[in-house]
């Protein structure tokens, strides 16, 4: 069998999942508006609270907090917005370094590089695509120095304050044994969840094993508010600082402008947040509609020779927000790629390792083994909330 037939086999299998005709365009993951949507956008307009104050705002984040189970969710201009505030409110300074997987998207490590830290790079498991936390304690017992007042690279000399592990593509972290590696090095653990809103580990959703938590909204997320993020928490001191910082730190008063300090325009205006409010009403059906698409998936590649789809983890319940094809050596995944894209099908590869890209070359990194090998593998296929 030749390359150009296994790609169409692939083609063909999805197609036939999604149930779509053949010349159909077909895109990663479009959002799914069949709710309330327009009504509460409306009633944004007509009533002229567009901006960063209104009640859709504060239900936004109450229907959050019922969904998640966090105490208190603030509601942000961007996911990215979300984890630069979680740094800061986590005592990141300038100078310090920070943990985080090679194989994510770049906002990651630029939301440390906006706090003045440094990504320091760390190798992913295979079988989580998140952190690899065995490789990161053999790791760190090489490089690290532990002081009174926390965790030292001793090939730096640099502090090192934080981890953040991402949940990617909605599958969660082995985030239990995180846990307990960060306690015993004195690391702040900040979870990125950008990806995984309804996902959970051991019946907890993602998010709130660390002192915080960073959620996405983007227009290809589960639900999306157009552009949107919140930290979520169980601490009410940090709740409480965060929506201070992301309303630019004013000081509240009828009528005076004052702030006591350096704050930033993050708070989510209220027209997005009426959008996320009608989607968290349909999340639920996403989510199930998601996860009965991987079980297809699952189903029609079972005897596709050459593939294999991934699978959540025992101790994991998945949103599925994008479905992960690995690719065998007998497929050309460029190939596979823009076959598939000259059909109006789109797939996606997984993101280029972050200590490849040339702002963040000189940055430390243990051994990445595993991300260049899952690099070369990954792609991920249709996961929109419909084509279930």
């Amino acid at each position: 069998m030749t390359i150009g037939t296994f790609e169409k086999q692939i083609i063909r299998t999805i197609r036939s999942v999604i149930a779509v005709g053949p010349d159909a365009t077909v895109a990663l993951h479009e959002p799914s508006f069949k709710g309330n949507e327009w009504k509460y956008i409306k009633d944004c307009i007509d009533t002229g609270w567009v901006s960063s104050v209104g009640k859709y705002v504060d239900l936004f984040e109450r229907k959050l907090e019922q969904f998640t189970g966090a105490k208190h969710a603030v509601a942000v201009v961007n996911g990215t917005a979300a984890l630069h505030i979680c740094l800061l409110l986590a005592g990141v300074k300038a100078g310090d370094e920070v943990l985080v997987p090679s194989l994510s998207f770049v906002a990651t490590a630029n939301a440390v590089t906006y706090s003045g830290a440094i990504p320091h790079f760390a190798d992913v498991d295979h079988h989580t695509l998140g952190l690899d936390v065995q490789k990161l304690d053999h790791y760190l017992k090489d490089i690290a120095i532990l002081k009174h007042d926390g965790c030292y690279n001793r090939r730096t000399n640099r502090r090192i304050k934080a981890v953040v592990p991402m949940h990617t593509f909605g599958q969660p972290v082995d985030i239990e044994s995180l846990i307990e590696l960060v306690h015993h090095y004195k690391i702040e653990l900040i979870e990125d969840a950008a990806e995984s809103l309804g996902s959970y580990y051991k019946g907890k959703h993602t998010g709130l094993f660390g002192k915080m938590g960073a959620i996405s909204f983007n227009g290809n997320k589960i639900i999306t508010t157009g552009g949107g993020g919140a930290i979520i928490t169980n601490d009410s001191e940090i709740a409480k600082a965060a929506k201070h910082l992301t309303t630019t730190a004013k000081i509240p008063h009828k009528w005076e402008y004052d702030h006591d300090s350096i704050g930033y325009n993050y708070r989510m205006p209220n027209i997005n947040a009426a959008l996320g409010c009608a989607q968290m009403e349909e999340l639920p059906n996403f989510i199930k509609s998601k996860r009965e698409l991987a079980k297809k998936y699952r189903s029609a590649f079972k005897n596709v020779s050459g593939v294999h789809l991934y699978t959540e983890q025992e101790w994991a319940r998945s949103n599925y927000w994008l479905n992960v094809l690995f690719l065998g050596g007998t497929v050309s995944r460029d190939d596979l790629l823009e076959s598939a894209a000259n059909e109006g099908l789109m797939l996606r590869p997984i993101w280029k390792p972050l200590h490849l890209l040339s702002m963040y070359k000189e940055c430390p990194a243990m051994e990445l083994e595993t991300t260049l090998i899952l690099q070369r593998q990954i792609i991920n296929i249709p996961s929109g909330p419909t084509l279930g």
